[in-house]
């Protein structure tokens, strides 16, 4: 059907073998996914990773725990399929795309890896912009294509994850400029710093902050962002436009999806907030997004990790509306026979 009448779906969900009510979330999480999808009958049977990796520029002044490096690293491994993400897409059935946004390496045409990237890292954001207008365009439009093409290859569920070393900084920088939320609410110890490594990112994020007062959103995203930032935002603007949902991931996704949002603030209508990160940042940006997450398992990995152990919950949340359930009509027909 292509317009669903939400009121029919609940009642229809209300009318199984259960108490009303009895399933919780679950029904809700029904109802949702075919508001998203314009289907009386939602499904949730090919689901898609779309991974953008990227690097930032803040890196040279210390936002990480890690090196820059580590990113290139990480995009070998998730290649050769021995990452978290793989294995979680693994055990769950989805797929996972891993696209090269703005990786600070040469990979040449390597099997499994999608770009083409915008350019080799941001710039940093403590000094200068960290993209120009047209790097923010160029990103937004490698995610919507990417998106589009998973769709098109048959995806019903987009999920979206990233690799960035330094990208819990950028993200910090989004929330704090799109969300009017102070700064130190907004800095975490991303990957892992320790109490000094914490206290030079919170400086560093603070120089940046201080550098200018930007707040329209695509200029705090040149300012502040990263390309697989961006690309994310794209990916959620094109899945808005085809009535796909997206699974978003942890704290940088979640900036993201924010970002999308306050560009094109219809894009919130088919978001689905995969869990609640460790990262402190998090439930404020959650917040700002009116978003109540599925699962809070303190996950701080990132790479889409979280939405990939959100996709069970998807797919059971289909049955509901699928017939494989008895009625309670049916059930009480039984009883009197």
């Amino acid at each position: 059907m292509s317009v669903v009448d939400i009121d029919t779906l609940a009642a229809r969900i209300d009318g199984l073998a259960k108490p009303r009510g009895a399933l919780g979330r679950l029904e809700r999480l029904a109802v949702d996914l075919a508001r998203m999808q314009e289907r009386a009958t939602p499904r949730a049977t090919q689901v898609t990773l779309l991974l953008f990796a990227g690097d930032h520029g803040l890196v040279k002044d210390g936002v990480s725990a890690y090196p820059a490096a580590v990113t290139r690293a990480m995009v070998e491994t998730l290649l050769a399929g021995r990452a978290s993400a793989n294995a979680l897409a693994r055990s769950v059935g989805a797929e996972v795309r891993v696209i090269d946004a703005g990786v600070d390496a040469d990979f040449g045409d390597r099997p499994g890896l999608h770009g083409p990237k915008v350019r080799r890292g941001t710039r940093n954001a403590a000094v200068e912009p960290a993209m120009t207008r047209d790097e923010v365009d160029a990103a937004l439009a490698l995610g919507a294509a990417h998106a589009r093409r998973a769709i098109v290859d048959g995806a019903d569920v987009l999920a979206i994850g990233e690799m960035g070393i330094g990208n819990t900084a950028a993200s910090s920088l989004l929330l704090h400029r799109l969300a009017g939320i102070p700064l130190a609410q907004c800095v975490g110890p991303g990957a892992g710093h320790d109490a000094a490594g914490l206290t030079r990112k919170q400086a560093v994020l603070a120089r940046a902050a201080a550098r200018t007062a930007a707040d329209d959103p695509r200029r705090v995203l040149e300012e502040f962002g990263g390309l697989e930032i961006a690309a994310m935002a794209g990916a959620i603007h094109e899945a808005a436009a085809t009535r796909t949902p997206v699974l978003v991931d942890g704290f940088i996704a979640s900036a993201a999806a924010l970002a999308a949002v306050r560009l094109r603030p219809a894009s919130r209508g088919h978001c689905l907030f995969a869990h609640m990160s460790a990262e402190p940042g998090h439930r404020a940006l959650l917040a700002a997004l009116d978003a109540e997450p599925l699962l809070q398992l303190d996950l701080r990995l990132g790479e889409g990790t979280g939405a990939l152990l959100a996709v069970p919950l998807l797919r059971a949340a289909t049955t509901l509306l699928d017939g494989s359930i008895a009625t309670l009509d049916e059930v009480l027909a039984a009883a009197r026979a």
